[in-house]
């Protein structure tokens, strides 16, 4: 039983950091934009902005992707 309450936890705990580096990575791209544009910033640092914020959402990507094969493996 306390293994299970354990696990629940753990993946409660992944899914919030997942939200919250979507939600961080989200704003922090805007704002970078906004300020990148306002400043007259080159467009490599737009691009290095971009491949930064891709790598956040790769990476949420792939630890939801494990959260739902996680979740499905406690459902069988």
């Amino acid at each position: 039983m306390t293994g299970d309450t354990n696990k629940g936890r753990h993946l409660a705990r992944q899914s919030r950091l997942v939200a919250i580096v979507i939600a961080g990575a989200t704003l922090l791209w805007l704002v970078l934009q906004w300020v990148g544009g306002a400043l007259g910033w080159p467009a490599r640092f737009a691009f290095l902005i971009d491949m930064a914020a891709l790598a956040a959402f790769v990476w949420a990507f792939v630890v939801t992707w494990r959260l739902w094969r996680a979740r499905q493996g406690d459902m069988e």
